[in-house]
């Protein structure tokens, strides 16, 4: 990843099952740009997609970003994501 370039993250949710994905990061090495939800397959009972996460970073160097998948009547972690993120100042340089 690099400074001029955000990143997604696709994560799968069941609204129906009162799934949703928790994000805990530094906001000091990255910021969230955008937390959108796509919903792809639902009818009056059923609420599941695909939620997006955009991340800007905002200084180089290693960030981790840690996604949890609570339930909204649970208090333990139904799952659990991990992501390092190795940012560089710029993009490469092309040679032509």
């Amino acid at each position: 990843m690099t400074l001029d370039r955000p990143i997604q993250i696709h994560l799968w949710e069941d609204r129906t099952r009162g799934e949703q994905w928790v994000p805990t990061y530094d906001p000091a090495g990255l910021a969230l740009l955008a937390d959108d939800y796509l919903r792809i397959a639902g009818n009056n009972a059923v609420d599941n997609g695909r939620r997006t996460f955009e991340f800007k970073a905002v200084v180089p160097g290693t960030h981790q970003l840690v996604f949890e998948k609570r339930m909204g009547w649970k208090f333990t972690v139904e799952d659990r994501r991990v992501f390092q993120v190795t940012v560089t100042d710029r993009s490469p340089q092309r040679t032509g």
